[in-house]
Parts: C-alpha cells; sequence; structure tokens
C-alpha cells in the first residue's frame, strides 16, 4: 500500500463574520512552525544528499587520475558509472516508494546507514590499470570504491520529494522546488571543488570531509522520516481535487523525456571530451559543464522556470555557426574557445531542459518522471563515452549532439518583430566579427559555413535548417578524413592522426602536432620539430656523453631514438596502444627502426613504468601530451623525486613543458627547490625555418654540477614561486597563462 497525503489546507483571509483580520489560533501558530520545520529539513537533506553526490565525482576521478595516466577520457568514462548507477538508485527509489507502502521509510533509513561501514572512501590498494581495457577498469574500481555510498545518495532525491508530497504541508502539492534545492547543492559542490577544496584539501583530507557530511545526512533524512510520519496526510489531491490516480503518461511522451534528457547529456560529456582533451585533464575543465548542466534544471524547475528562454534558443540557433568554426580552426585564445562552447552549451541544455520540465507530470508520476529522466542521462552517457569511442574514429559525438541539440529546439523561433530582428542582427554581426578577430588562417570555409547558419537563423528562423546546415559543415570537417591523412585512429586516450603533406609525415593527438619526420631518405633519421638537434632537447643530448640508458616517458613518433647510439638502450613509457601501433609502423615512421640503439617500449602509464623498470636510467625524458593535455600526476614533486631514485647518480631529468595555455616552469622550479636539486629552462626558437625545428621549452633538473655540464649557452634559471604540486594537490589555475 502506497502512502498518500491531503489536500494543503486553505489560506486563512478576513473573517467572513465580522470583515476584520482572525487572530491565528494556537494550533494555526503550531501548524505555521511545523510546516517551516518540515520544509527547512527535507529542503537540508536535499542540499547534503545532492552536495555529496556531485563533490564525490571529481574527487574520485582525482584520486584515479595518476593511476589512470591522466587521460582526458577518465571523467567521461567515471560520468557514465556515475549516471548509469543514478538511474539504478532512480528505479530502486520508484520500486520503493510504490510498493513498499508503511515500510519504505524504515528501510530507506537502513539503506542510508549502510555506506557508514564502507567510509572513508580509499583507492584500493590492489587495483592497477595495467594491460587491462581502460573502461573496464575505471569502472571495475569506482565500483568498488564508491558504488554503494554513490547508489544510496542516488535514491534520495526523489525518495525524499516522494516523502514531501505525502505530509500536510500547504507545497506537498509540487514538491519539485526540492529538486531545484538539490541541484543547487550539487553546483555547489562542483564549483567548489576545484576553487576551494582541492585548493585547499589533500585527497585524505577530502575524503574525511565527505565522511562528516555523510553522517550530517544521514541525520537529515532521519529527521524527514521522522516528521513525514508525524505529519503525514491520509490523502493525496489530484489537480481536479479526486483522489485517484493520475492517468499513466503514454509512451511518446516517455519518450519524449527520455530524448529532452539524452541530449544534453551527450552535449555535456562532448564539450567535456572536447575541451578537456585539447587544453588540459582536471578538474575545473570537468566540473564547468556539469555545474551548467546543473544550472539548467535549477532555472527550468525554479519559481520562475516556466518562462519561455527565448533569449536562449536564439543563441543556440545562431551560434551553433561559431561553435563550429571553432571545432574545425584551432584557435589560441584559451577564454574565448572554452566560453564559446560553454555558452552555447548551456543555452542547449536550458532549452532541451524546459522543455522536460514544462511536462512534468503530477507529483505521484514523480519517481517515474526522474527514472525516465535518469534513462535518457545514462544513454547520452553510454552513446558519447562507450560507443562514439568504439563506432567512430573522430570526436563525432560532439558534433552529433550539436545537430540533435538543434532538432530539439521548437521548430519556429519568434522574432520578436523589429527588437527581435535586431537581436539577431547583432547576434550575427557578433558571430562574423569573432571569426574575423579569433581566426587568422584560411576562413573561407567556416566563413561560408557561417553565412550559411546565420541565414537560416535570421531569415528562416528555424533551428530544423540551422541543423542540416551546420551537420553537414561539421560533417566535411571532421567525419570526411583530409586529403592528406593517411592514417587515423582513436583509443581511449584519444584520437590519433598521421598527415603527410609536402616533405614530411606528421604526427597529431587531437588538434596538436606532435611532431614529424622528414620523407627525404637523407633526412629520415633527423631528429625534427620539438627533438631537433639545434633545440633544448638535442643540446642535452650532445653534451652528455654518458646516455647508455635513456627512458623516455611518451613515444610521439619516436623521434628520440634517432640519438641513439651503437650500445645505447633507449626505453620508451608509452600509455597509448594506437601511438605504439603507428610509431611502430614503417610505412609511416622509421625513427624506430633506423635507430642505432638498441629500442624497448613498454605499454602503461609512464610514472608507474619507470618506477618499476628495471636498472638504472642517465637521462629520463618527460615528453607526455594527450593532444595539449596535461598529465600532472607526471611533475608532482613525488613523481620527480622517485624518478632520480631510479636515476645513476648524476642522471638528469629532462621535461618537455611547451603549451598554448599553462606556465609549468615555476611548477617545475619549485619541485626542484624542495627536492634541493638544481633546474634550468630554456624557451628555444628556431632561426631558420630550414632548420626544421619547432619552437620549445624545456626545463632540465638534477644534480647542480650535472645541470651546469649541459646548460651552456641560452639557458636560464627557473623561477621557485610556483605551487607546489604533489600527488595530493595540484592547482592549474595558479600557472594559467592567457
Amino acid at each position: 500500500m502506497t502512502l498518500v497525503a491531503a489536500p494543503p489546507e486553505a489560506p486563512r483571509g478576513p473573517s467572513a463574520a465580522t470583515g476584520s483580520p482572525s487572530a491565528p489560533s494556537p494550533s494555526s501558530q503550531v501548524r505555521v512552525g511545523y510546516h517551516r520545520t518540515t520544509r527547512w529539513v527535507f529542503t537540508a537533506a536535499s542540499l547534503l544528499g545532492s552536495f555529496l553526490l556531485f563533490l564525490v565525482q571529481p574527487m574520485v576521478a582525482r584520486f584515479l587520475l595518476p593511476i589512470a595516466g591522466g587521460s582526458a577520457s577518465l571523467w567521461n568514462t567515471a560520468m557514465v558509472f556515475f549516471q548509469v548507477t543514478l538511474l539504478i538508485g532512480y528505479v530502486y527509489a520508484h520500486f520503493s516508494t510504490t510498493h513498499l507502502g508503511r515500510r519504505q521509510p524504515f528501510s530507506q533509513i537502513a539503506l542510508v546507514l549502510v555506506p557508514l561501514a564502507v567510509l572513508p572512501i580509499a583507492v584500493p590498494g590492489e587495483w592497477e590499470l595495467g594491460s587491462q581495457t581502460p573502461v573496464l577498469w575505471v569502472l571495475g574500481i569506482l565500483t568498488v570504491m564508491v558504488g554503494l555510498p554513490f547508489f544510496v545518495l542516488s535514491t534520495s532525491s526523489p525518495t525524499l520529494q516522494r516523502w514531501f508530497s505525502l505530509t500536510d504541508h500547504p507545497d506537498a502539492a509540487d514538491p519539485y522546488f526540492l529538486y531545484a534545492a538539490g541541484n543547487i547543492g550539487s553546483a555547489a559542490a562542483l564549483i567548489g571543488y576545484p576553487l576551494l577544496i582541492e585548493r585547499s584539501l589533500t585527497l585524505d583530507q577530502q575524503a574525511t570531509l565527505w565522511t562528516a557530511v555523510y553522517v550530517m545526512f544521514a541525520l537529515a533524512t532521519l529527521a524527514s522520516a521522522v516528521l513525514l510520519f508525524r505529519r503525514r496526510a491520509p490523502a493525496f489531491p489530484t489537480p481536479t481535487g479526486e483522489t485517484s490516480s493520475p492517468a499513466s503518461p503514454s509512451w511518446a511522451r516517455r519518450g519524449r523525456w527520455i530524448l529532452w534528457a539524452f541530449v544534453p547529456s551527450a552535449l555535456m560529456l562532448g564539450v567535456t571530451r572536447h575541451l578537456s582533451a585539447d587544453v588540459a585533464s582536471f578538474p575545473l575543465l570537468w566540473v564547468l559543464p556539469l555545474f551548467l548542466y546543473l544550472v539548467t534544471f535549477i532555472i527550468v524547475f525554479g519559481p520562475r522556470g516556466d518562462r519561455s528562454p527565448d533569449l536562449a534558443r536564439r543563441i543556440v540557433v545562431v551560434g551553433a555557426a561559431l561553435v563550429a568554426i571553432t571545432m574545425v580552426r584551432q584557435l589560441e585564445q584559451l577564454v574565448f574557445v572554452v566560453g564559446v562552447h560553454l555558452v552555447w552549451f548551456f543555452c542547449a541544455a536550458l532549452v532541451s531542459h524546459h522543455r522536460l520540465a514544462a511536462d512534468r507530470p503530477e507529483p505521484a508520476r514523480l519517481t517515474e518522471f526522474y527514472t525516465l529522466v535518469s534513462v535518457g542521462g545514462a544513454l547520452g552517457g553510454i552513446f558519447a563515452s562507450l560507443v562514439a569511442p568504439v563506432v567512430f574514429d573522430s570526436g563525432l559525438e560532439y558534433p552529433i549532439a550539436i545537430v540533435l541539440a538543434l532538432v530539439v529546439v521548437p521548430g519556429t523561433t519568434t522574432t520578436g518583430g523589429r527588437r527581435g530582428l535586431m537581436v539577431g542582427a547583432a547576434i550575427a554581426l557578433g558571430v562574423l566579427g569573432a571569426v574575423l578577430v579569433y581566426d587568422q588562417a584560411d576562413t573561407a570555409g567556416p566563413i561560408v559555413m557561417a553565412i550559411g547558419a546565420l541565414i537560416a537563423g535570421l531569415l528562416l528562423q528555424r533551428a530544423r535548417i540551422v541543423a542540416v546546415v551546420v551537420g553537414l559543415g561539421l560533417a566535411a570537417a571532421i567525419a570526411v578524413p583530409e586529403p592528406d591523412v593517411i592514417h587515423q585512429d582513436r583509443s581511449f586516450f584519444g584520437v590519433t592522426r598521421v598527415i603527410e603533406t609536402g616533405d614530411r609525415t606528421t604526427l597529431v593527438s587531437g588538434t596538436t602536432h606532435h611532431g614529424f619526420q622528414l620523407t627525404d631518405e637523407a633526412l629520415a633519421t633527423v631528429a625534427t620539430a620539438y627533438y631537433a638537434p639545434t633545440g633544448p632537447i638535442g643540446q642535452i643530448m650532445d653534451a652528455l656523453d654518458d646516455r647508455d640508458d635513456v627512458g623516455i616517458i611518451g613515444l610521439g613518433a619516436g623521434a628520440l631514438a634517432s640519438y641513439g647510439r651503437p650500445g645505447d638502450t633507449y626505453t620508451f613509457f608509452e600509455i597509448d596502444p594506437i601511438v605504439i601501433e603507428v610509431a611502430g609502423d614503417p610505412e609511416l615512421f622509421t625513427f624506430l627502426s633506423d635507430s642505432a640503439a638498441r629500442v624497448e617500449i613498454l605499454q602503461g602509464d609512464g610514472r608507474r613504468g619507470v618506477e618499476d623498470a628495471p636498472g638504472e636510467l642517465d637521462l629520463l625524458v618527460v615528453d607526455a601530451f594527450s593532444s595539449d593535455a596535461i598529465p600532472t600526476h607526471l611533475i608532482t614533486r613525488e613523481a620527480i623525486e622517485m624518478y632520480f631514485s631510479r636515476l645513476a647518480d648524476d642522471g638528469l631529468v629532462a621535461v618537455h613543458i611547451s603549451n598554448r595555455f599553462f606556465d609549468l616552469a615555476p611548477v617545475l622550479g619549485r619541485v626542484a627547490d624542495d627536492l634541493g636539486i638544481a633546474a634550468a629552462q630554456q624557451l628555444y626558437a628556431p632561426t631558420s625555418p630550414d632548420e626544421y625545428a619547432l619552437a620549445s621549452r624545456w626545463v632540465v633538473l638534477g644534480p647542480a654540477h650535472a645541470v651546469a655540464a649541459v646548460t651552456a649557452g641560452p639557458w636560464a634559471e627557473v623561477p621557485t614561486d610556483g605551487p607546489l604540486w604533489t600527488d595530493d594537490y595540484s592547482n592549474l589555475l595558479a600557472v594559467l597563462d592567457l
């Protein structure tokens, strides 16, 4: 038997007999106090539960970064786990609230208490990535670490809302405000983690804090259950005043709920992968899309959520062209690129979630509603993180989600008369101006696509026409291989392409070039790009005679193997099997096969590979990037200290820190200062294009006399005023170089 509630009491007004305001009776004052207490207790429980639910996501991913190789795909895979677990929790909440009757609150309290036996959260010591499938490994370790507490927390939001709807509170007929309140807690956790918690607490301290807040949540849930029994009402009102259950929604309506939840979820993971793969894999860029995703729920389920987001619709329709341009052209302005994608994503999610909120059912159907919304979210995550990497050899899931978002926008947007036309024209000028100002390369193709989308958006005012225009443009730019691409493949760690143009074959990861080999046989054995003999690493190789055993974290095209001499051993540590396949294919690159040294390649995370490698190294080169993203765990204090434990007495560590967005030299300088070793840096720019070199920046670390021996000439001191990065603490915001 399911508990039901009575209709809320009608508000008291002026006395019909006297015409004057009636004095509140003691019983009404008590009732008002109960109502206020009930609202605050349920709100607190919702806030705490959602806060914990979303705080644990970046926290646990941060726990796993050093083990998973710093991959940007870690977060998206973790998101799939969280979405699926959330769905399981919603299904349980729906079942328990509709089938357990009066026993349900007791079973929920028992369920909430169980995770206390397995807290605090910690990484199981026996779990190593090794050669396992990364996706399965991430899903497995998350199940062990947080599966139980996350499942319990995922049941709390629909359960608390259903409990509240069964009380005699005046707002019981519309408990969806608790959903907005819970999303405020979620948003606070997401924005608070990178800006406050990660910057001030170690991982162990974060786990302790999470446990303490969980205890508070358990107490608030217990208090909510007590209020449910004390303020339970005997019958629940339908909109017509009857006590019968509302009609079951049609399957078409349920399908729309799933679609409207699917699109923002797929978009969120698409934009997260796009940004974190090409900028950096760290919590702030993980949580910003998720934070904006939750804010859209707060808006549409809030007190003014019924307002139609006309401006958001316009931005979605017209701004899609600008989003497409930033995807097909490599732009250097970090704030601009990130801003364009996040603003457009926010508006697209707002439009889709607005349609979802506007069609929400009666409270008696809310657990089913949330279950189907969770189904859509989980399907979006599965598509973007599990299906797409297997089906597509490029990042096509994000463009597909963009086109679907345009399809979800209501078919026709009103112009709003002359004012609407002026707003549209202003947006159009902004789009074209941004193209001309920020994209200095060949802009003919993107401008044509932009103009086509603008005409469709401003004159036709139909989002689906824009979807066709932008979809075709993105398909041509991303899905269809470039004429010069001779190989393309994708793994958990990113998209790898090999491009043959003119006199060179280039390795590209994401949007970043990772070196090239000259096709002229006479020059094919010469290291090029960031590894040229005239550059910093070439200078180190030339000055360091005693380098019989060299370790290199990050394989790339294998250019550093060209420095190998007879009798030398060059050991590469590479986590991406696709990169190993490409570099070892003599039809693509011959650096490895042409090397005079004995070359070994060990698959796995470089840091763990160096730690487990036998023997001592004379030189360790750290050159690991996924596109332009930084594996922060490779340059922490613990990492550098471990490297030197694997080096000979006078061994050196050379770190490649070229980056478009971050200045990592102060970080390494601070680590060197803390460890009591010397450091020098060089920002190199080739003086002639005939050198086949690219600008690069390197830092070399080691004993003072050993560093001095290899840094004669254009080397400089390294600043030591950066943050001290450790395995428990890293702050990329402090080294952001805009």
